[in-house]
Parts: C-alpha cells; sequence; structure tokens
C-alpha cells in the first residue's frame, strides 16, 4: 500500500470519527437519545484511532516519485 493510499484511509477514517462525534453530540442534547451517547463515542474514539494508525504508517513510507513536487 502506498503513502498516497494510507492517506486516504486516514483522511476517511478522521470524516467517520468526525461524523460520530456529531451524531455523539446531538444524542447528548436529547434526553430521549443519551442511551446512544456513550457506544457512538466510543465508536468515534475507534475511527480517530485508525486515523492516527494510517498516518502514522503514512509518515514512515517513502514518498512517490509522483507526488513529488
Amino acid at each position: 500500500m502506498t503513502r498516497e493510499q494510507r492517506l486516504t484511509m486516514a483522511d476517511a477514517a478522521a470524516t467517520r470519527a468526525a461524523g460520530l462525534a456529531r451524531e455523539a453530540e446531538d444524542a447528548a442534547r436529547h434526553p430521549d437519545n443519551q442511551r446512544k451517547v456513550q457506544p457512538l463515542t466510543a465508536a468515534g474514539a475507534l475511527w480517530a484511532d485508525v486515523a492516527r494508525a494510517h498516518a502514522a504508517i503514512a509518515a514512515a513510507l517513502p514518498e512517490t516519485e509522483e507526488n513529488r513536487g
């Protein structure tokens, strides 16, 4: 897997984490949905971990020729 592919995967995972954070925030504002907050928060944290892992792997990989300026 290339550095660019890992960065794309990190971006997708970060986007997913942000979406889950928004859902958790929305759920926290409504008494009927508060039972959803913890699972949404946990899932968002896992996706944030996945994003960090892909970013760290990407940082360790060499740049490809096509990505160099």
